[in-house]
């Protein structure tokens, strides 16, 4: 069974070896929301830039601008996002370098497209910088719009996941019936409607999480207890 909270992340693989590219994409790809492959370094750090992806996979000798050289730049745009070295035994001691950068994990070719996917999947809780701790052992991702519960992925709908992205827009931030509506619906749908849906939600999660400010609205619980 596919893990489906891998299917809330973008990667970015950045390989100017064609068949390995292809052999990757097709190995592993499916798993994922979104798997772009970029040719060299120059056109990886614009993907990145462009697409802003949750992890980034990439070769280390490449044309224009190497793998470890590409990795400084995106991990001066965004410090938090997991790089992974495909690497070749003869450039190991160029793994030395990739330690000062911040790399998180390398593979010497030729390596098993599986190791690298349960790899992924190990670091899935923690990808995003956008990463909110909750009550009751929750955390959600905004950049991902995805819930865990104890590292565990909590399947959500549309308006689940925009929901609790609406309650996040700032710390006790309470969110009234006309927000809801405008936001999830787009449209001025029944008070009941929304009563239901909360209902529903907080059934599914935790009642302990949403608390209703009576006669205000609907705020998140950041406490443990």
């Amino acid at each position: 069974m596919k893990n489906r909270a891998l299917k809330e992340i973008k990667v970015l693989l950045v390989e100017d070896e064609e068949n390995l590219a292809r052999l990757l994409k097709e190995a592993i790809g499916d798993n994922f929301h979104s798997f772009i492959v970029a040719t060299d370094g120059v056109e990886g750090v614009e993907f990145f830039k462009k697409i802003k992806p949750d992890i980034v996979i990439t070769d280390i000798m490449m044309p224009r601008l190497s793998g470890l050289d590409m990795a400084k730049e995106i991990k001066q745009i965004s410090p938090k996002t997991p790089i992974i070295i495909l690497s070749a035994f003869s450039e190991k001691e160029k793994l030395f370098s990739a330690i000062d950068i911040g790399i998180n994990k390398y593979f010497l070719k030729p390596f098993d497209p599986d190791e690298v996917l349960e790899y992924i999947e190990s670091i899935t809780p923690k990808i995003g910088k956008k990463t909110i701790k909750l009550g009751e052992g929750f955390v959600f991702n905004k950049g991902t719009n995805s819930l865990y519960k104890n590292e565990r992925y909590v399947a959500l709908s549309k308006n689940e996941a925009k929901f609790l992205a609406l309650l996040l827009e700032g710390k006790n931030r309470v969110v009234d019936d006309i927000e809801i509506k405008e936001s999830l619906w787009g449209e001025d749908v029944s008070d009941e409607r929304v009563r239901t849906f909360i209902r529903r939600f907080r059934a599914k999660i935790s009642k302990k999480l949403i608390k209703n400010v009576k006669g205000v609205g609907y705020q998140l619980s950041f406490n443990e207890s």
